[in-house]
């Protein structure tokens, strides 16, 4: 699926549509924020700046600036970040795609990034037009926490719910071409750190 037709469904969903948590409580969907954001703080630095690129309505972007990190959340949704503003209203939201994140960031790079269901929506090209912009916002040796499946049996999503899966020489060659080195974690994501590009 293209970027704008991912956008445009998860801005008109319903909030229980979001996600499965969701349809059990608004505690459990909260509650697994919090567990999501312990775990990218066991691989990103204390204190350090952080972006949220897809954050939605804060799930993860609240907890984490609750541990401490300068959190920007990205979000094209202007609902998504409205709803996190009523909730947070201290944490820094953009309203933007990938290629709106550079005039917000300026010269400055985050110390870690992270997408957590989003490139998983996306197309191929879509997904590494993406990831090539996460890169860019991040600072040379910086974090990136990327929900960027691998499977012997890649597929391409066909809806704005389904799931792209990359073959591991896929994602390999991704890597080297746009300047990320595979760090080894316990996480259930990709963890990386911002290289040159072809190192």
């Amino acid at each position: 699926m293209a970027a704008d037709d991912v956008i445009k469904a998860w801005d008109q969903a319903d909030p229980t549509a979001i996600h499965p948590l969701r349809n059990v409580s608004e505690d459990a969907y909260w509650e697994s924020g919090r567990g999501q954001a312990e775990m990218l703080a066991t691989v990103i630095p204390d204190g350090a700046k952080v972006m949220d690129f897809g954050c939605g309505d804060g799930r993860v972007a609240i907890p984490m600036a609750a541990h401490g990190f300068e959190v920007t959340a990205v979000d094209a949704s202007q609902n998504m970040l409205d709803r996190l503003t009523d909730r947070a209203p201290d944490v820094t939201t953009v309203q933007a795609d990938a290629d709106g994140i550079a005039g917000h960031l300026g010269r400055r790079r985050m110390d870690a990034v992270y997408s957590l269901a989003v490139l998983i929506h996306h197309s191929y090209q879509d997904c590494l037009h993406i990831i090539s912009k996460l890169r860019a916002a991040t600072k040379l040796g910086g974090i990136l926490v990327l929900d960027w499946p691998v499977s012997e049996t890649p597929t391409e999503a066909d809806s704005w719910i389904g799931v792209t899966t990359w073959s591991p020489q896929q994602q390999a060659d991704a890597c080297a071409a746009i300047g990320l080195e595979p760090v080894d974690s316990d996480l259930p994501w990709g963890v990386y750190r911002a290289v040159k590009a072809g190192s």
